[in-house]
Order: C-alpha cells, then sequence, then structure tokens
C-alpha cells in the first residue's frame, strides 16, 4: 500500500461497505461504497482533465456530498486539494487562482461567467461547475468518464491540499499540507477524543475550512463511522438532528445562537456524548452558561491554518477542562512559549507560542523566504500567537502578537483587557484595538457589545481603573451593535482598527 491519502483513509472504512457514511438534510443516505464508487469515478475525471501528481485542483463550491466526494477524488488523483471561501469575490479569486496555477478549477454555476477568465489568465486547463445539489457540468463530464482504478503513489512528504491564510495583516499565503500532516493529525484526534464506529457526527460546518473538512470530516473517515451532514448551521436543524448524533464539533458562534434560542431546549443535548469548538476563542460566560443549561463541558481545543489541530482540552478527567484554555499539547506535538530572544520561559509567563510535531506544515506556497523566517532552526513553527502556561501544563491564548498595542513604550495584551470587559454587567463581548497616536505611538480603543441597559462608558472605564495599570485602559470605549467577524466566527480587528482610524 502506497501513502496516497485516500488509500489511508479506506484501509479504516468498515468492511461492510455497505455501511452509512452520511445521511443530509433533505435525507440523502450515502455508503462506504458510494464514497468509493463517486471518489473513483470523480478521480477518473480529473485524470481525463490532465491532472497529475501535485497539480491543484481549486475548488470553490456551496457544502454538497459531491464537493466531499470531490475532495477524496483529488487525494486518489495525487493532486493537492484547495478549497476556497464561497464569500471570496473576484478579486480575491483572481489573486488565489494566479497564485496557485491550477490544472483545474471547479465553481459554482452562477459564477461560470466570472470564473473562467480568471481561471483562463491563471493558466488553468479547465473550468468545470457543481451545484449544491450535484449538478452542473462537473457532474454532467462524469457520465462519460471512466472509475480511476489504480490510485496515484503518492509518500507521506508529498502536498495534499493547500489552503491560503485568512490574510487579516496581508496577504494570504498558501499553507501546505502534506499526506503526512493530515493522516497523523486525523488519527491523533480520534485518539484524543474518543472517536469509534459508533459515532454519530453533527456536520454543521463549511467545508472549505480546515475545521469542516480536515478535522470534522477525516475524524469520520478515520474512525469509520458516519455524519449528519447539514448544508449549514441552523438552529432548528441542529436541534432537530442532535438526538441522532453523538457528536457536535462547531465555532463559537454555534453555541451562542443556540443558547439564545427562544425553542431552546436541554432534551436534545441528553445522551449525547462530545460537544467539540474551536476556530475562535469561547466566552467563559458561554462555556458556563452551556454547562449549566445542558451539563456538558465544551471541549476547547486549538489550532490554526498552518497545523491544524495541535492542542486540546481533555476527553476524560476531573479538571480536564478549564473555561478560556486550549489544553494541552496532542500527542506527538510539542508547544513551548518562547520570550523575543527565543528563550523558553517558564510557567505563568506570557511569550511567543510555538510548535513542532508531525501536524506542523510543509511551508508556505512559492515563499521559501517566508516560510524560513517562520520557523526555527530547531524545527518549531512561530504561530504568532501569544500565550501562557500553567504549572498544570495547560495553556491560554493572550492574543495575536500582530493585535499586541504598543502605547507610550508599554505592551498591552488586548485580551487582559477583553477579559475584564466581558465580565462587566451589561456588556456581551468586546474587542480590543490599537489605534496611531500621535503622544502614545498607538491608542487603546475598546468595541462593546452591550446587553440590555449597558453602563455608560465612562462607567466601564472607571472600573477597569481599579484593576488595571493606567496604560492599559482604554481611551475610548465605543458601543456597536455586533463586533465584525469572518466565515469562522473570529473578531476581525482589522476592520476595527479601520473604522476608528478613519473616525
Amino acid at each position: 500500500m502506497s501513502d496516497n491519502l485516500y488509500e489511508l483513509f479506506a484501509s479504516r472504512f468498515p468492511r461492510d461497505r455497505a455501511t452509512l457514511f452520511m445521511e443530509t438534510l433533505s435525507g440523502e443516505r450515502f455508503s462506504y461504497g458510494d464514497v468509493e464508487a463517486m471518489s473513483a469515478l470523480y478521480a477518473g475525471l480529473l485524470v481525463e482533465l490532465g491532472v497529475e501528481p501535485g497539480d491543484r485542483v481549486a475548488v470553490q463550491v456551496e457544502k454538497s456530498p459531491e464537493a466531499i466526494f470531490l475532495y477524496l477524488a483529488t487525494l486518489r488523483a495525487g493532486g493537492a486539494f484547495l478549497p476556497l471561501n464561497t464569500a471570496y469575490t473576484a478579486a480575491e479569486m483572481q489573486y488565489f487562482l494566479t497564485d496557485s496555477e491550477p490544472r483545474v478549477v471547479v465553481c459554482r454555476p452562477e459564477d461560470e461567467d466570472k470564473i473562467v477568465p480568471l481561471a483562463g489568465k491563471a493558466g488553468a486547463a479547465h473550468t468545470l461547475t457543481l451545484d449544491a445539489d450535484g449538478s452542473g457540468s462537473f457532474a454532467e463530464r462524469t457520465a462519460d468518464a471512466t472509475r480511476l482504478q489504480e490510485l496515484v503513489v503518492r509518500d507521506m512528504h508529498d502536498l495534499a491540499a493547500i489552503l491560503y491564510t485568512s490574510g487579516t495583516t496581508g496577504r494570504s499565503k498558501g499553507a501546505m499540507l502534506t499526506v503526512g500532516n493530515l493522516w497523523s493529525n486525523a488519527n491523533t484526534l480520534c485518539e484524543a477524543w474518543g472517536f469509534t464506529r459508533n459515532d454519530v457526527l453533527l456536520h454543521a460546518l463549511p467545508i472549505f475550512h480546515a475545521h469542516g473538512l480536515f478535522v470534522a470530516t477525516n475524524c469520520v473517515l478515520v474512525s469509520g463511522c458516519r455524519m449528519r451532514f447539514l448544508p449549514k448551521f441552523d438552529v432548528a436543524a441542529v436541534m432537530e438532528t442532535l438526538p441522532r448524533s453523538t457528536v457536535m464539533m462547531g465555532v463559537p458562534t454555534f453555541y451562542t445562537r443556540l443558547l439564545a434560542s427562544p425553542d431552546f431546549t436541554p432534551e436534545p443535548f441528553v445522551g449525547r456524548r462530545l460537544f467539540i469548538s474551536g476556530s475562535a476563542p469561547l466566552l467563559a460566560e458561554t462555556w458556563g452558561d452551556f454547562k449549566e443549561r445542558t451539563g456538558h463541558e465544551i471541549l476547547e481545543r486549538y489550532g490554526m491554518t498552518e497545523t491544524v489541530m495541535s492542542s486540546s482540552n481533555l476527553l476524560e478527567g476531573e479538571g480536564g477542562r478549564i473555561p478560556g484554555s486550549i489544553g494541552k499539547p496532542l500527542p506527538g506535538v510539542e508547544l513551548r512559549v518562547v520570550a523575543e530572544d527565543g528563550e523558553e520561559l517558564p510557567a505563568g509567563e506570557t511569550g511567543m507560542l510555538e510548535v513542532r510535531g508531525p501536524n506542523v506544515f510543509k511551508g508556505y506556497w512559492r515563499l521559501p523566504e517566508k516560510t524560513n523566517a517562520e520557523f526555527r532552526p530547531d524545527g518549531f513553527f512561530i504561530t504568532g500567537d501569544i500565550a501562557r502556561y500553567d504549572e498544570n501544563g495547560f495553556f491560554y491564548l493572550v492574543g495575536r502578537a500582530t493585535d499586541l498595542i504598543i502605547t507610550g513604550g508599554y505592551n498591552v495584551y488586548p485580551k487582559e483587557i477583553e477579559e475584564l470587559l466581558d465580565a462587566m454587567d451589561g456588556v456581551v463581548e468586546s474587542a480590543v484595538v490599537g489605534i496611531p497616536d500621535a503622544d502614545f505611538g498607538e491608542r487603546v480603543i475598546a468595541a462593546v457589545k452591550p446587553a440590555g441597559n449597558p453602563p455608560a462608558a465612562e462607567t466601564l472605564i472607571a472600573a477597569l481603573k481599579e484593576q488595571l495599570a493606567g496604560y492599559k485602559v482604554p481611551k475610548e470605549i465605543h458601543f456597536v451593535d455586533e463586533l465584525p467577524r469572518n466565515v469562522m466566527g473570529k473578531i476581525q480587528k482589522n476592520v476595527l482598527r479601520e473604522r476608528f482610524e478613519s473616525g
């Protein structure tokens, strides 16, 4: 057996290929046998279209079973899967396609007129369409395709996927993930989170992101379990589907919306095995409210595009799930916190978080200098996250290095201020940023989403002055209806900075 990632997945499929793999909200059912047949057919078409080992297959389509089959088909054909956010504009797509130079592009039918010229300029040989219902020119071409009989030989160091970073601080970079990265991480997560063939995953995440594709879907494939496949997150659909599921993965927004729904009742949560949250920080208040109302302690974990998953709170054991903590390093993964000079820091001190392990990506696509700059000589990847760990080995994120505010020569970590604001009456959530200031270099500003009748900004500032050094206290607090977020629920501080800088 080669190290083709699909072949590795298939080695874990149930022996009885008639076993259910996926059930959609509309009632479609796909077995593991269907996975094999459809992915072989799609892979055959990709090879006929000229896809060779290492070629990129760029995909910007709606979530569907067929999109999952296309992902697996790309692996079978030895290509590198490149999922792209369905919210990307034409200008953004032009950059991604020009940078990645895919052999094949698959898009939504309604985007064909926009994507075809962009793909042509990027050198793509073919642009086909795939709709949410499985129709489109890609599906039509499979009618005459021949199933790929033999998988393309790959090894653990070969490229399996490229995921572009969110690009909030500059141009997005293509993170190259290998067969070994994805295979090792999926196995580690299945073990850490106790996945078995008896599990049923409630899948409501997008699949153009590492969370929905390389965490959720790959865990199903490696464990040989099944999933309830929702087209998107919807409170009513989740509440209806939960009683027939054992595990749910989500972003914090999923949990806040569930708790805020007037239709929320604890009954659907009874008997479920595990609730996991990631992709953005989960408020301690949300964690506590969810536990109080459902009896479940949400398990938080930590990862990023370049590393898939690196740490997790514990599945079992009292005190193994701590609100606000990203948990402990996953088996085989090393985390450390270092000072500016690279020296490792002891428990309790704040510094740069670095990670080393089989989950860490190969490098940035066609950016060798950037890749070299992001790795230490001993192989640790510099995450850009500021963190600390406690005496029990649990890690806590303090913020992004790019979020660091330097005011009057002093370093200010926004999360310290945000945690205090979030705990105050009348505050749902906050975000703290720095904007240019002639006197201080940067001025600390806070955006607050209020609840009910919040106290005045001056009252909040006065309360902060009792708990923080003066230089850390925001000079201004602005109330907002919503904090800007990306599709995975992360607050877009760059948007806030631009808003406050423009007055």
